[in-house]
C-alpha cells in the first residue's frame, strides 16, 4: 500500500477589515504567520499574486479596507496555513486603532 505524495491544497477568501488596509503592520503579521508553515502560500488581489511570506509582495498589493483577498496554499500543512491566516484576518491582524 503506497501513500499518495500529492501535496494538499487549500483555498479561501478573506475581506480586509482594517481601516487602513494591508499596510506594514498587518502585512508583517501575515508574513510571521505564513513563516510557520511549510506550504507555499500565495495571496491574490485583483490580478496580482504574491508570496504570503514576502512583506514587500503583500505591500505591493496595496489592498485597502474591504478588499477581498484570495489565499491559496499548497503543501503538507496547506489547510492549517489557510485556516491560520483566515483567523488572523478575522481578528484584524491583532491591530487596534
Amino acid at each position: 500500500m503506497n501513500q499518495s505524495t500529492t501535496p494538499s491544497k487549500a483555498k479561501a477568501i478573506f475581506t480586509v477589515l482594517n481601516d487602513k488596509g494591508l499596510h506594514t503592520r498587518p502585512s508583517t503579521e501575515i508574513v510571521k504567520c505564513a513563516a510557520n508553515f511549510n506550504a507555499q502560500i500565495t495571496l491574490t488581489y485583483k490580478d496580482e499574486q504574491v508570496n504570503a511570506k514576502s512583506l514587500l509582495g503583500i505591500l505591493f498589493l496595496a489592498a485597502e479596507r474591504g478588499a477581498k483577498i484570495t489565499i491559496e496554499a499548497e503543501g503538507p500543512d496547506a489547510e492549517a496555513a489557510v485556516a491560520a491566516i483566515l483567523k488572523l484576518a478575522n481578528n484584524r491582524f491583532h491591530i487596534k486603532y
